[in-house]
């Protein structure tokens, strides 16, 4: 009986030493950090719409406050030293885009943006914030626009035999509702609005890509460009994929030697 407590005790002992050792280890390796350099290139995802949903089994979003909390974990690790975005959006909220961009914009380490099959609308917005972007020749990039869409069924409301009407307060209150069509005062006002939003977003892209207002404006209009065109255009800085868009990232943190921390996957893998 002596004997089974014995071991019993250096069994609890011995975990208890385990657990030390595991706490020194993780306490350790920060410190290590701070003498030899980071030695890690975070590779945060943009995939997706960009909103504030949640994505599903058909549908990926790219969350603000996920791509927000990445970029805190990544900034805050002594290990990492460099962040790639990797970009693959349509766009989506360009209030979302503009609480990204603002992280971006905010990074204490280099950031570096990869597009690969798109990077348009408030996806490019969020990329036009990076160090440098980098997009393959077949890349979709830009889009640098705003749209806003209503639709006008009352034909078909008449048609079916539906009457819809409204009882609002506000002379504006029922303004875009689907059963009518828009008065030419709202659609001054809500062109309004829209251009407002242009505005500011070719002022972002201006200020971010070290342009001129009036050539973003000369080369925005909504339009999608290639990766080579971007280029042509001064919308990226290099054509490459996803590796070189690392390796370009690991060499602005002067690292030769690293590794990846891929948060799209969760996984590592080592570098040169």
């Amino acid at each position: 009986m002596e004997k089974k407590t014995k071991y019993f005790t250096l069994g609890i002992l011995g975990g208890f030493g385990i657990i030390a050792i595991v706490i020194a280890i993780l306490m350790f390796i920060p410190l290590i950090a701070m003498v030899t350099g980071p030695s890690t290139v975070a590779v945060i995802p943009v995939v997706g719409e960009i909103g504030y949903g949640a994505s599903s089994e058909n549908v990926t979003i790219a969350n603000p406050d996920v791509f927000s909390q990445m970029m805190d974990e990544a900034n805050n690790d002594p290990n990492i030293g460099a962040i790639v975005l990797d970009i693959n959006s349509p766009g989506g909220s360009p209030v979302a885009g503009e609480e990204m961009l603002e992280k971006v914009n905010s990074s204490q380490k280099p950031v570096v943006a990869r597009i690969s099959d798109t990077g348009a609308s408030a996806a490019y917005m969020v990329a036009s914030g990076a160090d440098e972007i980098v997009a393959s020749p077949s890349s979709w990039v830009g889009s640098i626009g705003v749209i806003l869409t209503l639709s006008d069924l009352s034909e078909y409301y008449k048609k079916q035999g539906v009457d819809i009407y409204s009882i609002t307060g506000g002379k504006y209150k029922d303004m875009g509702a689907d059963y009518r069509n828009l008065t030419t005062d709202e659609k001054n006002m809500l062109q309004t609005m829209v251009d407002e939003q242009y505005n500011s977003f070719i002022k972002i892209v201006a200020e971010n890509r070290n342009l001129t207002v009036d050539y973003v404006k000369k080369i925005a209009e909504g339009k999608p460009y290639t990766g080579q065109q971007a280029l042509n255009n001064s919308l990226i800085d290099r054509l490459g994929g996803k590796d070189y868009a690392i390796e370009l990232a690991a060499n602005k943190s002067n690292m030769d030697y690293y590794n990846v921390l891929d948060y799209g996957t969760g996984l590592g893998f080592f570098g040169i």
